[in-house]
């Protein structure tokens, strides 16, 4: 029998719907109450749908039911199906009206603290019934879950390198710099020709060690020959290091847009340290395979144009 007999005739997406609560809840009766219809409809709906593919899709016992290899494969499709369908009605939503829609965007906090806002004023501007969800993004245990998850549509932040990730595609905004970051108070402003070693002796502000951060703060430190500096406080948060040095009393090292897009906001100044380090790539990434929205086009477009000036520079 072939697939489309087997499968394509026979299976509704409603099924499928049953299923993905299934997995979701990991018991059928929760499923039910979920979906607001009865125990032994979900019951029949997954015993259908094994006899259909012909496989075990549930391990059932008393605690409940948990996926099999075979359940599990088609959980994963059945999302990608239910997401392309819901990526179209939001076409056709934009295409009856293009100044609606929803996107969910992944940014990474350094994004959040300087590009991410301007690129949203601008967008804003020009789609103001566009819904936008922004959620934290952390690199280090992550690793582009999200996208691959579906949970959000698209992803703004310093990429890994060497990119090689195969189901995955990206939009290359501009090349990112850390840059030393000092209150406009401090001593070493009116320096301008520092070296790194000249600062090792001052109080430093520095993500975690451990953290995808931390770690290449300490690459800088090493291609310059010079240890790591007295640490008094070891944060992620980007506004509470920044809410610190403006006091004067400590120094950060930062990725230089946030201070090239937000830093009118703050009362700080770049030192004039050159570090031995590359720039780090910002780009937009997307799944390969998912039908990009118009929506989310729209948000890559104004990216670009936000940031034109940054990649001339």
């Amino acid at each position: 029998m072939q697939w489309h007999e087997r499968i394509g005739r026979r299976l509704k997406l409603r099924d499928l719907h049953i299923l993905l609560a299934v997995m979701q809840h990991g018991s059928m009766a929760k499923a039910a109450a979920a979906l607001a219809i009865s125990q032994p409809a979900v019951s029949k709906a997954i015993a259908d749908m094994e006899q259909t593919v012909g496989l075990r899709l549930f391990d059932r016992s008393r605690h409940g039911v948990e996926a099999t290899k075979y359940g599990r494969a088609l959980v994963k499709h059945g999302t990608a199906i239910f997401d392309e369908l819901k990526q179209a009605a939001q076409e056709l939503d934009f295409l009856s009206d293009p100044t609606v829609g929803e996107l969910r965007i992944g940014s990474q906090e350094s994004m959040a603290a300087g590009v991410l806002p301007a690129i949203i004023d601008q967008f804003s501007r020009q789609y103001p019934r566009v819904n936008l969800t922004v959620a934290q993004a952390v690199f280090a245990t992550a690793h582009y879950r999200e996208l691959r998850d579906r949970s959000i549509d698209l992803l703004l932040g310093r990429m890994f390198q060497p990119f090689d990730e195969d189901d995955l595609e990206c939009e290359l905004l501009f090349d990112d710099q850390p840059v030393i970051v000092s209150g406009n108070d401090n001593r070493f402003v009116r320096s301008r020709r520092l070296e790194l070693a000249d600062l090792a002796g001052e109080q430093w502000l520095l993500p975690p060690a451990h953290s995808v951060p931390g770690a290449s703060i300490a690459e800088v430190f090493r291609a310059s020959g010079v240890a790591m500096p007295r640490t008094p406080l070891a944060t992620l948060s980007i506004h509470l290091s920044l809410q610190l040095v403006v006091t004067g009393r400590f120094l950060t090292m930062l990725p230089g847009s946030i201070l090239r897009f937000g830093g009118k906001n703050w009362r700080v100044k770049i030192l004039s340290v050159k570090l031995p380090v590359l720039p780090r790539p910002v780009a937009i990434m997307r799944l390969r395979n998912r039908t990009l929205s118009p929506v989310a086009q729209a948000f890559i477009d104004c990216a670009k144009i936000t940031t034109r000036a940054t990649r001339a520079a």
